[in-house]
C-alpha cells in the first residue's frame, strides 16, 4: 500500500493521508463470515462507563477471522484481500480445496492466487501456519499462539512481526514488536511472515471527525476541570497539578508508574522485558 495527501481544499483535508487501498480487490465481505457486533461503548452491563471516551462511530460487522488455523494439511488459494474495520491490518478470504472459506490476517507479500497451507510439515513459505519447534532462527512470525491450540493471541496488529531468537528445554524465545523476548511453548502455532499494511503507522487523521467515526469521544485534560471531577483541577489560571506527581482522577499514579503485578505467574517466561 501507499498514503495519499489532498490538497489542502478545507482545513481538515490539509493534515490529514488516507490509505491508497491498492491492494483490496473486494469492497463487501463475505457474508457467512460476518455477524453483528454490539459495541459496549466503555459501558459495564449496569451501563455505568467504566472505559471513558468511547462511543459513536460507524456501524460495524465483525469478520470472523480464522486465528486457530487448525485446518491442517489441506491447501487453501487466497481468493479476496479486504478491507476490515475491526483492525488496521488487512484480511484475506482463502477457499480450501475442500470448498470451505475463512478469513486470515493478510500477510506482507501474499497475493491473490497464492496457496497457503498449515500443519507440522507445511512449506516454508509466507502464510503457512507450523509449530514454533519447525521454524528456523531467525525467522518472522505472526499471529502467535500463547497456548497450543487457542489460536493466535499476539503480534496481529498492521506491520508488525516477531522474530525466533532461540530454542531450549521445549521453549521458544520469541523478540516481540515491544522487544521484550518472551518464551512461548515449541508446540504453539505461529504463522511465517510479517503482518500487512505496515504503512498504516504514517497515516493521519487530520481532523477530529474521523477520530469520532473510529469511536473515540474528545479528551480534555484534568488540568482544565474543577477539583470536583479531577485531582489536577482548580486553580487560578494554568495552576500546575500540586502533587509530587501526576494521577488518575481516582488518585492512582500514572504516566511512568509501573502498573503490572508484582510476583505475576507469567514471569517466568520474559527472559528480558520491554523497553
Amino acid at each position: 500500500m501507499s498514503i495519499r495527501s489532498y490538497r489542502p481544499y478545507t482545513p481538515g483535508r490539509r493534515q490529514a493521508t488516507v490509505s491508497d487501498f491498492a491492494e483490496i480487490t473486494r469492497s463487501k465481505p463475505e457474508k457467512s463470515l460476518t455477524k453483528y457486533k454490539h459495541r459496549k461503548k466503555g459501558r459495564n452491563n449496569r451501563g455505568v462507563i467504566t472505559s471513558r471516551r468511547r462511543g459513536g462511530g460507524h456501524k460495524r460487522r465483525y469478520r470472523l477471522i480464522d486465528f486457530r488455523r487448525n485446518k491442517h494439511n489441506v491447501p487453501a488459494e487466497v481468493a479476496t484481500i479486504e478491507y476490515d474495520p475491526n483492525r488496521n491490518a488487512r484480511i484475506a478470504l482463502v477457499q480450501y480445496q475442500d470448498g470451505e472459506k475463512r478469513y486470515i490476517l493478510h500477510p506482507e507479500g501474499l497475493n491473490v492466487g497464492d496457496t497457503i497451507i498449515s500443519g507440522n510439515d507445511a512449506p516454508f513459505e509466507t502464510g503457512n501456519a507450523m509449530p514454533l519447534s519447525r521454524i528456523p532462527l531467525g525467522t518472522e512470525v505472526h499471529n502467535i499462539e500463547m497456548v497450543a491450540g487457542k489460536g493466535g493471541q499476539i503480534v496481529r496488529a498492521a506491520g508488525t512481526a516477531a522474530q525466533v531468537v532461540a530454542r531450549e528445554k521445549g521453549y521458544v524465545s520469541l523478540k516481540l514488536p515491544s522487544r521484550e523476548v518472551r518464551m512461548v511453548r515449541e508446540e504453539c502455532l505461529a504463522t511465517i511472515g510479517r503482518v500487512g499494511n505496515a504503512e498504516h503507522r504514517n497515516l493521519t487523521l487530520g481532523k477530529a471527525g474521523r477520530s469520532r467515526h473510529l469511536g473515540r469521544r474528545p479528551k480534555v485534560r484534568g488540568s482544565v476541570m474543577n477539583p470536583v471531577d479531577h485531582p489536577h483541577g482548580g486553580g487560578e489560571g494554568r495552576a500546575p497539578i500540586g502533587r509530587p506527581s501526576p494521577v488518575t482522577p481516582w488518585g492512582k499514579p500514572t504516566l511512568g508508574a509501573k502498573t503490572r503485578k508484582k510476583n505475576k505467574p507469567s514471569d517466568k517466561f520474559i527472559v528480558r522485558r520491554r523497553s
